[in-house]
């Protein structure tokens, strides 16, 4: 049976040799088929490096997703991934909390979110305020089109299905939440952007009186009984540029029970 490494760099090789890097998933799942490979849904989603296989690497190529079941490797790792920065022990809190019966029985993405707002830690890390009251609005799923830059690179996409995980708002500022398990050292940078983009157009269009958008991403690591949260606080410079991601802060909660 195939890998999804093996899937990706078939597609590549293809991609390279008609010098055309735009695909689409009729063609994944054609090579899917023929490595074996039983989830085409997921054999185009890289959320960190890691996950990359060495062909990727060497040619220095990534993937970028364009809607409508169309794809494209695009040229620039450094422009669509971004290393989690360090956090300083100033920011290493302990958080003492009563645990219940649900925090490390499920390790989904959402739970993730729903630790750190049940425990207050989101309104401890965003608005310095535990007893802050934002509006939280849970998962959902949404279509888009919008054009960006990565570097140079015009992209267009074209209803592009994107996920958000949790989006909170508070006095005008909204913050998009991405949640995920472990501590990768860097991320796929439009998990962000999509929603920030999105937000932003809404903003734009005066749809929304929106003051500011962040994008705040949460990670999980479970150390014997309890978990280890870090928030990464983001924003973007430049609303179209990809690659203008820029951190407003950072933090490392360690959960202890009382």
């Amino acid at each position: 049976m195939g890998t999804k490494k093996d899937v990706i760099s078939e597609l590549f090789k293809r991609c390279k040799k008609s010098n055309n890097f735009v695909f689409n998933n009729e063609l994944v799942k054609q090579v899917c088929k023929e490595y074996n490979f039983g989830n085409p849904f997921d054999a185009t989603k890289l959320d960190n490096t890691s996950k990359f296989p060495q062909v990727l690497t060497n040619e220095d190529y990534f993937i970028i997703h364009l809607g409508q079941g169309n794809h494209k490797f695009v040229k620039g790792i450094d422009k669509g991934f971004h290393y989690f920065e360090k956090i300083d022990k100033n920011n290493i809190f302990d958080w003492k909390y009563q645990r219940s019966i649900l925090n490390e029985f499920d390790t989904s993405e959402s739970n993730i979110l729903s630790v750190a707002n049940n425990q207050r830690i989101i309104h401890d890390y965003l608005y310095e305020d535990i007893i802050a009251s934002p509006k939280v609005y849970n998962a959902r799923r949404t279509k888009i089109s919008f054009s960006y830059f990565i570097g140079n690179e015009n992209i267009q996409t074209k209803n592009l299905q994107m996920e958000i995980d949790l989006t909170m708002e508070l006095n005008g500022i909204i913050t998009v939440f991405e949640g995920k398990n472990g501590f990768p050292k860097d991320f796929a940078v439009y998990q962000l952007f999509h929603p920030f983009k999105y937000f932003r157009m809404l903003k734009d269009e005066k749809e929304l009186d929106i003051k500011q958008i962040t994008c705040c991403y949460v990670l999980r690591k479970k150390q014997k009984n309890t978990s280890i949260l870090r928030l990464y606080n983001y924003t973007f410079n430049v609303e179209n540029d990809l690659g203008s991601i820029k951190l407003l802060k950072n933090a490392q909660y360690n959960l202890i029970k009382r």
